[in-house]
């Protein structure tokens, strides 16, 4: 690793950073037998935020895929030293979590639940044998606790310069003292790096900058919204009883961990309200640099730790450090491929765990570089998830006081994050706030997630029981159900698209066929070659020429990103993002259509405007193209309207709603619905891991159209070799047991599954979910012989099983 070298002209790769994330990517495109890689570090390996990380390597996280990174990580780290020829201070000391609270020992069961379905070992333990495993604990307020013995701790320094020797042992160039100065990119691409010693011409570039990688993102149109913060930890004096079996210690309940550091305790703190920091930039020189210290700020933590191990109250602290970590809006780090910039990768905003994330980060980012696409779904950290207006300056530092906090809160069922709100609204908030609305946020959107009665206070008491607004969502479900509902659905993502093409791109993109005649819907799935599903969505026809799509808010980005990655040189083609052009009313539920029908003199019967199809209609004094199409399995309309005639048909639809017993319903009633209804939601039930034939979406497949379709060739073969797993929805026998999602699925003894997503069924009355059930005997017959049973929290809990949806599983009320 030299200093002042001759930099390449040009090259295959360049990575920007020389922190853990960077190295271990440079480590695994080397692994997979890329030797035209050159590593770029403006100061020494490390220097940034990776030196001073505590080096915690823990396995269990939120979701299932993020779990198989962090134990892919914990594995590497096991081998790093034999592979590069370093040591890296790696041990397997196990963690022990404590729960305080009867909330918090829920949340850690069902985690442990997620993890015995992985296979990573996840102990429970009793308030004595956490006292047992470590004799410094005070237990007195302790509830429980899980130990994970296959945890550990590393060195961060020593950890990441053995990645970047084994990366130059396999032939990528480390280059340190080399700052990147700018990105140069034409026609939509990348094509050099400049830097203080020269330019190089790159096909790829890696962005791993840590803190610093916002701004360079910027610097050309590219969104990479992260905020640095302070990050605070003391390490004490030596201490009798703390040896290198000190297994690490987190209590959650008051936001610090505890681990071993060279006979000594290394206490740190993931506070409620952070300390946001270099708002303005980071400055260019800071390396191996430190903060100045914050008693005032960090004390309540340390007393904290003095109560968990009053030991600490006869201890001396030997270093007091403040250092900053970059953190994200979601909490989530931000990987994959810019939809921006074609041939650029990001890798950045690890949020305080890039050291357990980084082998497995890297490793899926080195497989997405080589093969064009992800191996598998990481929509969790999926950089297309952002928004453009979340790299506002503003917005992260006002999310960051919360999301360093984040790690360590209760992760409640339907948590809604309390800073940087209001960011989009749709034109109707206002009189939505008046009916009683309590909003959630999604993409940056408020959105009605259930309305309060008189009285009631439009918050949420979080539970992972019945929360305080079950009883209204309980009502709007069932008004959906028996009259009719007005939905805001205005956060809906709609592009249009259109050109001489536009036919011949969305059917090669699609499963199903758009050649249809105008005014017809059609529900699809895009595809990657592999036969996974990327995007599932409803595609209108115009006119020969025009189509409008329309997604969920969520994969706004990543949808469009997809389509216009498809477009071809020769195509004529034009794809425009129309999101805020327009607003969207569903009204949902047997009453819809007198309703519309009192409203409008256009004509709603069934023989009129049969079921997905699309028509122009009068409502109110606008013009509005009325969608019949459902996500809540019942006869209904979604309206698209012009956004500045949309409070005038609203107030329309409000004055003549109460004949029809009109009411205004959320988010969390038309989950429950769609979930009634086995209707799937992209990102929970269908990914792009699984496929159509898997999903029971097989009917949206036109397996004979004219020239087919991407991921068509998977398909047969699938459907000549058969499925391995097959979405199937369960139905809890229990009324009180309460379903969100990760469950293990036990058939006959065995885990074969997790739940995907779930809700409460107000029609049924119990939880319902769906998940994939792996393995043989998927046959129909089979399935529905078998026993099934969900854990919840270490309890199981016997289920019925359906193929079919429990609600109208004809569908005769949808197309009634």
């Amino acid at each position: 690793m030299s200093r002042n070298i001759q930099l390449p002209q040009e090259t295959e790769i360049v990575i920007i950073g020389g922190g853990v994330i960077g190295c271990s990517t440079a480590y695994h495109l080397t692994q997979l037998g890329f030797r035209d890689v050159h590593l770029l570090e403006r100061r020494e390996l490390t220097c940034g935020t990776t030196w001073h990380a505590a080096g915690l390597v823990g396995q269990l996280r939120a979701t299932s895929n993020m779990t198989r990174l962090a134990q892919y990580t914990s594995d590497l780290y096991k081998d790093l030293e034999s592979i590069s020829g370093f040591a890296t201070g790696f041990r397997q000391n196990g963690s022990i979590g404590v729960a305080t609270t009867e909330a918090r020992w829920e949340e850690m069961l069902r985690g442990a639940d997620m993890a015995r379905n992985l296979g990573l070992e996840c102990i429970r333990f009793s308030p004595e044998a956490i006292k047992e495993r470590c004799s410094l604990i005070n237990i007195d307020d302790v509830v429980g606790g899980l130990f994970l013995p296959s945890d550990g701790q590393t060195n961060p320094i020593d950890t990441t310069r053995a990645m970047a020797a084994a990366a130059r042992q396999n032939g990528a160039k480390i280059h340190e003292g080399v700052t990147v100065t700018s990105i140069l990119k034409e026609d939509g691409k990348i094509t050099s790096v400049q830097t203080d010693q020269g330019s190089i011409k790159a096909r790829i570039v890696v962005l791993s900058g840590g803190m610093w990688s916002r701004e360079l993102a910027a610097s050309i149109g590219v969104t990479v919204p992260l905020h640095a913060a302070e990050h605070f930890y003391v390490v004490t004096e030596a201490m009798d009883g703390v040896d290198k079996t000190f297994s690490t210690l987190r209590d959650p309940d008051h936001n610090i961990y505890i681990k071993e550091d060279a006979g000594k305790l290394l206490i740190g703190s993931f506070e409620p309200v952070a300390k946001p920091w270099g708002h303005n930039g980071i400055p260019e020189d800071f390396s191996f640099d430190e903060l100045p210290p914050d008693l005032d700020h960090f004390e309540p933590f340390l007393l904290n730790a003095m109560k968990r191990i009053p030991a600490l109250e006869e201890t001396g602290i030997h270093t007091w450090f403040n250092g900053p970590e970059s953190f994200t809006p979601d909490d989530r780090y931000m990987l994959g491929q810019s939809p921006e910039i074609e041939n650029l990768f990001i890798a950045s905003g690890f949020n305080s765990i890039g050291i357990q994330s980084a082998g497995g980060a890297g490793k899926v980012l080195a497989d997405w570089i080589k093969n064009g696409e992800p191996p598998m779904d990481l929509w969790d950290v999926d950089v297309r998830r952002m928004m453009p207006f979340q790299k506002n300056r503003a917005y992260l530092y006002d999310r960051t006081v919360e999301t360093l906090g984040l790690l360590y809160e209760m992760h409640w069922p339907y948590r809604q994050p309390a800073t940087s709100r209001n960011v989009r609204k749709s034109p109707l908030h206002d009189r939505l706030e008046k009916a009683g609305a309590c909003f959630g946020v999604n993409a940056g959107w408020e959105r009605p997630n259930w309305y309060t009665n008189e009285g009631q206070s439009a918050s949420y008491e979080y539970s992972y029981g019945k929360q305080n607004w079950f009883e209204n969502s309980k009502a709007e479900h069932l008004a959906v159900r028996e009259t009719v509902g007005l939905f805001d659905q205005s956060s809906f993502a709609k592009y249009r698209v259109e050109g001489r093409d536009a036919e011949k791109l969305l059917n090669r993109l699609s499963t199903n066929d758009v050649s249809v005649e105008p005014g017809k819907l059609v529900y699809t799935q895009w595809l990657n070659d592999r036969g996974g599903i990327e995007a599932d969505l409803t595609v209108t026809r115009l006119s020969k020429t025009e189509f409008m799509v329309f997604t969920s808010c969520g994969t706004q980005v990543r949808d469009l990103d997809w389509l216009k990655r498809h477009i071809q040189e020769d195509e004529h083609v034009v794809a425009t993002d129309v999101t805020s052009a327009y607003s969207v009313l569903g009204l949902m539920g047997p009453n819809s259509r007198a309703l519309l029908s009192k409203l409008s003199p256009d004509n709603f019967s069934n023989e009129a405007f049969p079921f997905a199809t699309m028509q122009e209609i009068d409502l109110g004094y606008a013009r509005v193209m009325a969608s019949r199409i459902t996500y809540v399995g019942e006869l209904g309309w979604e309206l698209y309207i012009p956004s500045e005639f949309t409070q005038n048909v609203y107030d329309c639809i409000v004055e003549a709603g109460p004949e029809f017993g009109l009411v205004h319903a959320g988010y969390h009633a038309m989950d429950s619905l769609r979930l009634e209804k086995a209707y799937r939601h992209w990102g929970h039930d269908i990914t792009d891991e699984d496929t159509p034939l898997e999903a029971g979406l097989g009917f949206t497949v036109k397996w004979d159209k004219p020239g087919g379709f991407i991921g068509r060739k998977a398909l047969l073969r699938q459907k000549k070799t058969g499925i391995s797993k097959k979405l199937v929805q369960f139905k809890l026998k229990d009324p009180d047991a309460m379903l969100y999602h990760n469950e293990p699925i036990v058939r006959d003894g065995e885990y074969v599954g997790y739940i995907s997503s779930g809700a409460y069924s107000h029609v049924y009355g119990a939880s319902i979910g769906m998940g994939y059930v792996r393995g043989d005997n998927l046959d129909r017959e089979k399935i529905l012989s078998s026993t099934f049973e969900l854990e919840i929290a270490g309890k199981r809990y016997p289920v019925e099983a359906s193929l079919a949806p429990f609600y109208d599983p004809k569908s005769e009320k949808v197309k009634a």
